[in-house]
């Protein structure tokens, strides 16, 4: 029997699956609105080997390279290229790019996995990522053995995010970004690309429009008026180790605390930081002070806002240099003895369109509400302080300036603008809060955070309120609560705006009038120990139109210029730390412009008439260096102890004289004489305990300009009581002067 052949088996069918973009992702990848480019470009494994897809706009050709492997892809029209690879797996590989018959080898960036982790997402997502700039922004670094930059933004509302730089043409289109899943975060690993390299982000709105935003997170930035992100890696070598090692020993409240604030652009116009890095830490230390405070050094468009309308929250601003070369400043005045405190500006920021103000097409930053978004004084936005990711931006940026750029204190802008719900609103333009109230909620837990996180992280830092309300507990610690009902804000320590106030006023009246206004130079002291004071005569008191310090005071310029020797003896007297701003230490007639900064001819000995201004800059250095050696004037300003009048209330004299005590129970003994006349055997009350007090400080004395009317001898007590204690000296009081005396 014959049997039939059997058919021979069919060959197993080969499905081939084109390589090329489907239309639908192309159209996303098109148009910019693609959520995972890395899906779709780069080299994938598919039926039939590898298919190797390239999005490059512009290009002539692409072709695949892979050891001896060179392989040309399909040009499918508008930047698309492809090609499948009998491969069975993928290969390492590089990409030889042709435009205008220059060919152009690099890295396929979509063959990279995500540069970011389940952690770093997890803490963003949280809030709670302390060091958000080494997670978000651009940073050059090794993925994967290949070198390049590691791109990262916040932008949750967008349809699409490109970034585009000089190392694509400004062309966006391609270097679409991945979105990490619900993070809202957008995250792309550029090969090749290093420090120096400009960038932005191309993000598509939900409207579908486009928009080219400065990286949030820059740590550089370009000179203004251009607006680009900078690429930036730090090489700076620090040698303040000692300085970082010491500071915290002592609490700041505890310690001498005398402040030089600083505009950098205008101190001495012209320079960059390295070249103040030689010039101002020397002439900080002559002057005495023990730290700078400079006015905000984060980037921003108008220079004539002085910093405070920030755009570049973690990159210093770049007319001055780079950010290596501001820690060489700060290096500088570290090594110098001189600790830095910077202006930090978390209550606004400006509208500019290339920057935060509705970033990813939404209210982001800023408060979704309109009227909690919009600050009614400077026309800028108010950030959504309840928004954990904003709160996060803005407590790790506090850690950034800490830890990056060893900064020693954060003096905090416009805290009361920021606590209140009706601040500068009219009733209907604000709402009540959940208990009913006026305070800022959202603002209130995120200052308590950002104090509790610094003070945790950066020991010897100390935080500054700029804060001009009675808001109860400003430098009390978070965790103990008022009787408002709210913890401390967590401050260490809050400028004293009605020391500020009250004292210009009083020292502005003709001194036969000031007997009507006495309780102006006495009610500090009332609620001296509410808080933890800094005494302020800052920018803002010599701008606007309200002249300068010496021009405040009555009289002709001789009593002027003793008024404000007096005065200024008297605010370092007092109890508080003190801040006086450039200029004011040698009594400079205009008040301060940016464009020009202090009036440093006025020292020029070539003028023989402006010793006047010499005079008293030499009081200045002398009553730092008189302040500094004598713990009575500082180790306890905040313990009422430390403390004591002994004639408060000689309105009639013009006469305030009061003790101050160190630690030890050592005193020092201030008298300040407001009248323009010589007061003769003019008596003092003093302890009985001290057999005789010389004169440490005379603001009267010849070298300072004044008519010399001193002490030269120790003063010895009479057994004669007066203000309530049983020993007195007689003094003869010199008109508009503050006397200093020590045990002998």
């Amino acid at each position: 029997m014959r049997v039939p052949e059997q058919p021979s088996p069919r060959p197993p069918l080969e499905i081939t699956v084109s390589p090329a973009v489907d239309a639908a992702d192309r159209h996303r990848l098109l148009e910019g609105t693609h959520h995972a480019p890395h899906d779709v470009l780069g080299a994938h494994p598919v039926p039939g080997g590898v298919a190797f897809r390239v999005f490059r706009p512009y290009a002539q050709a692409v072709t695949v390279v892979s050891g001896e492997l060179r392989a040309a892809l399909h040009d499918d029209g508008d930047g698309f290229f492809s090609g499948l690879l009998p491969l069975a797996e993928v290969p390492a590989h590089r990409l030889l790019v042709t435009y205008d018959g220059a060919e152009h080898e690099t890295e396929d960036p979509y063959r990279f996995l995500p540069t970011l982790g389940d952690l770093d997402l997890h803490l963003i997502g949280e809030g709670r990522h302390e060091r958000l700039w080494e997670a978000l922004g651009a940073r050059v670094t090794e993925h994967q053995g290949v070198t390049g930059t590691r791109f990262a933004v916040w932008a949750p509302n967008a349809r699409g995010v490109r970034v585009a730089g000089g190392f694509n043409f400004w062309d966006a289109g391609g270097h679409p970004m991945r979105s990490l899943g619900s993070s809202g975060i957008w995250e792309l690993f550029v090969p090749g690309v290093g420090e120096g390299e400009l960038y932005k982000f191309e993000i598509t709105r939900p409207d579908g429009s486009r928009t080219l935003r400065a990286d949030p997170m820059a740590r550089r930035t370009e000179v203004p008026p251009a607006t680009s992100s900078v690429v930036d890696v730090s090489r700076h070598q620090w040698t303040d180790t000692e300085w970082m090692a010491h500071r915290a020993d002592t609490p700041v409240h505890e310690a001498p605390l005398s402040v030089y604030e600083v505009h950098l652009p205008s101190w001495r116009p012209g320079l960059s930081y390295r070249q103040l890095a030689d010039q101002l830490p020397s002439y900080v230390r002559e002057m005495g002070f023990t730290h700078v405070e400079l006015m905000p050094v984060a980037e921003h468009p108008f220079g004539g806002s002085w910093g405070y309308q920030v755009t570049g929250f973690y990159a210093p601003t770049a007319r001055l240099g780079t950010p290596d070369d501001f820690k060489y400043l700060v290096d500088a005045l570290h090594r110098a003895g001189i600790g830095v405190i910077m202006d930090w500006v978390p209550a606004h920021f400006p509208r500019d369109a290339w920057a935060l103000a509705e970033f990813d097409g939404r209210p982001l930053y800023e408060h979704h509400d309109p009227r909690r978004a919009a600050h009614p004084d400077w026309g800028t936005l108010e950030f959504d302080f309840g928004r954990r990711e904003v709160r996060n931006f803005l407590v790790a940026n506090a850690v950034y300036w800490c830890e990056e750029f060893h900064i020693d204190g954060l003096r905090v802008d416009a805290v009361a603008s920021m606590l209140y719900l009706d601040y500068s609103r009219e009733a209907g333009q604000w709402t009540p809060n959940e208990r009913g109230g006026r305070e800022n909620l959202d603002a209130v837990a995120f200052l308590q955070e950002m104090n509790a996180t610094v003070y945790r992280r950066c020991p010897g830092v100390v935080t500054i309120a700029e804060e001009s309300t009675a808001w109860d507990g400003v430098t009390r610690p978070t965790d103990q609560v008022g009787p408002s009902g709210f913890g401390g804000l967590g401050f260490g320590l809050k400028w004293n705006m009605g020391w500020m106030h009250d004292s210009l006023q009083y020292m502005s009246h003709e001194p036969v009038h000031r007997k009507y206004h006495h309780g102006e130079m006495t009610f500090s002291m009332v609620y001296a120990y509410s808080e933890n004071y800094v005494l302020p005569i800052s920018h803002d008191e010599v701008v606007h139109g309200k002249g300068s310090l010496v021009s405040k005071m009555p009289g002709d310029w001789w009593q002027q210029r003793a008024n404000l020797r007096a005065y200024l003896a008297w605010m370092w007297a007092h109890p508080g730390k003190q801040l006086l701003f450039m200029g004011q230490e040698f009594a400079q007639g205009a008040e301060w412009s940016e464009a020009h900064g202090p009036d440093w001819w006025l020292l020029d000995p070539a003028y023989g008439a402006q010793a006047d201004h010499r005079g008293v800059r030499e009081l200045v250095r002398e009553l730092n260096a008189n302040y500094r050696s004598a713990p009575a004037l500082w180790q306890r300003d905040t313990d009422p102890a430390g403390f004591a009048w002994v004639s408060g209330d000689a309105a009639d004299d013009n006469v305030l004289a009061f003790l101050r005590y160190g630690a030890d129970g050592t005193p020092l003994l201030a008298v300040s004489h407001l009248a323009p006349v010589v007061r003769h055997d003019y008596r003092i009350g003093v302890p009985e305990d001290v057999p005789a007090w010389t004169e440490v400080l005379n603001t009267d004395a010849a070298r300072y300009g004044g008519g010399d009317v001193v002490h030269p001898d120790p003063v010895k007590p009479e057994p004669q009581g007066a203000h309530g204690r049983p020993a007195s000296v007689r003094l003869t009081l010199p008109p508009l002067a503050t006397l200093w005396l020590r045990p002998a």
